[in-house]
């Protein structure tokens, strides 16, 4: 074989392994698009065990201390989908950071599964926090937490008791509590429907101390149920929830049907001013439904705060379409390096 056609032939095949390289890197949620480059620890919650995904920046140095990021994500959400993405664009920028899942949630531990208490969730936060703290390679003094959806409202809730956080940010910051209350743009809820659901609450929590399973059922309803009637809150959380864009085999699109009665009397934003004088930042879409929390959190906040509205995002457009999460993504990278 002369020398040319060797050459040749080596070159088609590290082209030929390179596209299977490539072919095989994950390409969605589901494939591990957003853990690409993750380390897999754990981490305690009291008596709960918690699976995270830890996010080194890009020539991480191990003899350097770094800033670091906890990410929080939505309700019924787990670590691999929006809050795992917005951890590893974060890590990109030189940032330490950790997704993790929420007790009772993905590979995390606590029963019974698929609770959504906020009470919990806030000490998940907390827990992380500790856990980041701990770590030889991240500044104990430089700790930032962020938060997506449901995710948001509980880390701006978070710090408002924990020194320990220097900077916190909330996408699309999703209140709980009001939204069981009140509900949010195009989903309204009046005084008959929260006494129904007190009711309904409190039926069942009677049937499970006379000892009845606790009832689980879907958080989101099947898309082939879907018609003219539904909100496009509902349609734009099943096309990223139960689709290949972010469907992920941990999250189980479930609930425990009594959750929402811990919901009822939660209220995370009325004292945002307590977080000061660190500061804030609050990412919301222009067109999101959720986009009243961001603007309550912020007028209940003091200075330094800021509140960034994406031009033409929707709620779920800011969970994973680049033309609107690099904007936030670039916002989060200038606000922690500024603040951390």
């Amino acid at each position: 074989m002369s020398l040319l056609k060797a050459s040749l032939l080596c070159t088609s095949l590290l082209m030929a392994n390179a596209a299977i390289a490539v072919q095989n890197q994950p390409t969605t949620v589901a494939e591990g698009i957003n853990t690409i480059g993750a380390q897999k620890v754990s981490f305690n919650n009291g008596s709960i065990k918690m699976a995270a995904n830890l996010y080194l920046p890009h020539n991480y140095d191990s003899a350097k201390k770094y800033p670091a990021i906890v990410v929080s994500h939505p309700w019924g959400g787990v670590k691999e989908q929006t809050s795992g993405l917005y951890a590893q664009q974060l890590a990109k920028h030189g940032f330490i950071t950790l997704a993790f899942d929420a007790s009772h949630y993905g590979e995390s531990g606590g029963m019974p599964r698929n609770l959504e208490n906020p009470a919990d969730r806030v000490e998940d936060i907390r827990s992380a926090v500790g856990y980041l703290s701990s770590l030889p390679q991240v500044d104990a003094m430089r700790i930032g937490t962020l938060g997506i959806c449901a995710g948001g409202g509980y880390t701006l809730h978070e710090a408002q008791s924990d020194l320990r956080v220097k900077a916190v940010a909330g996408v699309v910051t999703y209140d709980i509590g009001d939204a069981t209350r009140n509900g949010i743009a195009g989903m309204p809820v009046t005084a008959a429907d929260r006494q129904n659901l007190m009711h309904n609450v409190d039926e069942q929590l009677n049937k499970e101390a006379a000892g009845a399973p606790v009832l689980v059922q879907q958080l989101l309803p099947s898309r082939g149920t879907l018609n003219d009637s539904t909100p496009n809150f509902v349609r734009e959380a099943t096309d990223y929830y139960l689709t290949p864009r972010g469907a992920h085999p941990n999250a189980q699109n479930r609930y425990i049907v009594t959750s929402p009665g811990l919901h009822m009397a939660y209220y995370p934003l009325e004292h945002m001013d307590q977080i000061a004088p660190r500061p804030v930042l609050l990412i919301a879409g222009e067109k999101a439904e959720t986009r009243k929390f961001n603007q309550q959190a912020y007028d209940n906040a003091k200075q330094p705060k800021e509140l960034m509205i994406i031009p033409g995002a929707s709620h779920f457009d800011l969970y994973d379409k680049p033309q609107f999460v690099n904007p936030a993504v670039e916002k989060l990278t200038a606000f922690f390096g500024k603040n951390l």
